[in-house]
């Protein structure tokens, strides 16, 4: 993992695993505290910071993600590129970027912001609840996924269709529409509107 100011807090020298502590903010989105990672997610859950990213590739096909069976929360399921939550201290931005290559190998050639969105969703599988405040990025990707599989069991590119058909059959992260939607308006000024988007 690259090593920033922020990275650096997180990172343990004897090897054994730290807390992951996430940044918890008010409605506005302004900084209020931090809490352990699970406990943020326990019912009815802590309002905290966390990105979607949405990458592309050259024929306006989306890249998404299947979920590790081995993860805590939502395993298994589609969803978006990546998503996940800036350390304490850490740009959105900064943590969009970093989490993409630590879950797929993969740096995106484009990366842009595209806007906020506030939910609420419990996972009724876990019990866990996401409530977060989450910063959206749309970008592209120019090469191939290198999954980390303790992350990501698959990937697969999927145009505006096959999405809507992949969706009706298989299990996708209780989050997933709502980041999608919000970021449609970017995503279809970066894919254009043959992409159907």
């Amino acid at each position: 993992m690259p090593t920033t100011p922020a990275t650096a807090t997180h990172s343990s020298s004897n090897g054994t695993a730290e807390a992951i502590m996430l940044e918890l903010v008010d409605e506005n989105g302004t900084t209020i505290g931090t809490a352990e990672k699970l406990a943020a997610h326990q019912a009815p859950g802590q309002l905290h910071r966390a990105f979607s990213v949405f990458l592309f590739d050259e024929k306006g096909r989306l890249l998404l993600q299947r979920r590790a069976l081995g993860k805590y929360h939502s395993p298994g399921v589609w969803s978006n590129t990546c998503c996940g939550h800036p350390y304490p201290g850490e740009a959105p931005f900064a943590a969009a970027a970093r989490r993409t290559y630590e879950e797929l190998g993969i740096s995106p050639s484009l990366l842009a912001e595209a806007g906020t969105v506030r939910y609420n969703h419990p996972d009724p599988a876990s019990g866990l609840v996401e409530q977060e405040f989450n910063h959206l990025f749309v970008g592209m990707a120019q090469e191939r996924p290198k999954p980390d599989p303790e992350e990501v069991g698959e990937t697969a590119f999927v145009t505006a269709a096959e999405l809507t058909e992949q969706h009706a059959e298989a299990p996708f992260s209780a989050w997933f529409m709502t980041v999608l939607d919000a970021a449609r308006p970017a995503i279809r000024e970066l894919t254009g509107p043959s992409a159907g988007w």
